[in-house]
């Protein structure tokens, strides 16, 4: 598989049917601090992680139709390492392909979401548990290196280093956990939730509780307590649940 980069095009060009008020977003690197026992990135790699925040992090906001070669120029990445990634996004419902019309950031589903959480729950719960079993000595000292970060973020009210803190958690405790089935089906939900939250924190949710509550989970993981990890996660996920349904304006 070719992930050479292409030839660049200019950079002047604009995302093709994007709302008048948009502009491109400026996607700044994953600092390296937050990026811990990672295995050597390929281009498609760096493009999906950029190109996943951007979307998460609303700076590509929902509704926003976009091309692949908009998106090879807002990241001087080549074509074939972006329409990788643009695959990878598309499995997690973070980008649509429309056929023949390019690619559509979906809208945020809140009945959606709170299906999604039934799921999660109990695939997440599986996953902690079993991380705080079988991770390395090297990987529990990353989650509490993790652990250090969102206390960090809760500290200083920074939601872009929980929401980057947050994709390194959620990615290292898929590999401490060694089960490709429980991962294949949680990589579904990691984007959708990351982005459900960052859209309606700052309304009716409590950075500083959040971070902290995810911080507890990665302690647990990292000092490789099974129970204290399951009931930490139970009080995170109950926390977000009690989020998503107060963003609610329709009764379940």
């Amino acid at each position: 598989m070719n992930r050479s980069p292409a030839k660049k095009a200019p950079a002047s060009r604009k995302a093709a049917r994007k709302p008048a008020a948009s502009k491109t977003p400026e996607l700044s690197p994953v600092p390296d601090e937050l990026n811990v026992a990672e295995p050597k990135r390929t281009l498609t790699d760096i493009a999906y992680e950029r190109l996943e925040e951007a979307i998460v992090t609303l700076r590509i906001p929902p509704g926003t139709a976009v091309s692949e070669l908009t998106l090879s120029n807002m990241l001087n990445i080549g074509r074939t390492p972006i329409r990788e990634a643009i695959q990878r996004l598309a499995r997690e419902h973070l980008l649509q392909v429309l056929p023949q019309r390019g690619l559509l950031v979906p809208h945020i589903d809140l009945r959606k979401q709170l299906r999604l959480l039934e799921t999660r729950r109990e695939v997440e719960r599986l996953i902690c548990r079993s991380a705080a079993r079988r991770a390395t000595p090297e990987e529990r000292e990353t989650f509490l290196h993790l652990r250090d970060a969102f206390l960090r973020s809760a500290d200083e009210n920074d939601d872009i280093t929980f929401i980057r803190a947050d994709k390194q958690f959620n990615e290292l405790s898929l590999i401490a956990a060694r089960n490709e089935f429980s991962e294949g089906a949680m990589r579904l939900m990691h984007g959708l939730s990351r982005r459900f939250w960052y859209c309606h924190y700052k309304q009716v949710a409590d950075l500083s509780e959040t971070a902290q509550l995810h911080a507890a989970v990665a302690d647990a993981i990292g000092k490789g307590d099974v129970d204290a990890a399951g009931h930490a996660l139970d009080k995170l996920l109950d926390n977000i649940e009690a989020f998503a349904k107060s963003t609610l304006t329709y009764d379940f």
